[in-house]
């Protein structure tokens, strides 16, 4: 699973989901390496463990023929209390990591298969995520 080596701050707070304040994503919102893109329609925190479940599910699906590349890496730390511990005595231990997806983010790139292989890589992958997602490729992202 991805984690970082080091964080700045064990504990980060919360901060604030409105749903009609969120502004698309404008940083990494176009293919970089790959010829397909999985790309992202709405608001979520991925966590690492989902993260690595989609890159399985790719990895396994384009076998050696074909290369992905994550373009996402979760950098936030998230908290959580023990089960059944009360209300109060402060905030929980730190229990993985997680990346703020904005609507536009490409999460993952595919190349070196045919459209038909990686189409379905990135619709098994999109399965394991908690976003909304739609495949793009090189020819319609111009």
């Amino acid at each position: 699973m991805l984690l970082p080596k080091k964080v700045k701050f064990r504990k980060w707070q919360s901060g604030r989901i409105n749903p009609k304040a969120r502004t698309p994503e404008t940083r990494g919102i176009k293919l970089a390496f790959g010829s397909y893109g999985l790309k992202a329609t709405t608001q979520a925190r991925v966590k690492s463990n989902q993260i690595e479940s989609a890159r399985k599910v790719i990895s396994r699906t384009l076998t050696k023929a074909g290369k992905y590349w994550i373009r996402i890496f979760p950098d936030r730390p998230y908290t959580a209390k023990a089960a059944e511990v009360g209300m109060g005595k402060g905030k929980g231990d730190p229990k993985g990591y997680c990346f703020e997806v904005f609507p536009g983010r490409v999460i993952f790139e595919v190349d070196g298969v045919e459209e038909k292989v990686a189409r379905e890589a990135l619709r098994k992958a999109g399965t394991k995520l908690p976003v909304k997602t739609r495949i793009i490729s090189r020819e319609h992202n111009k």
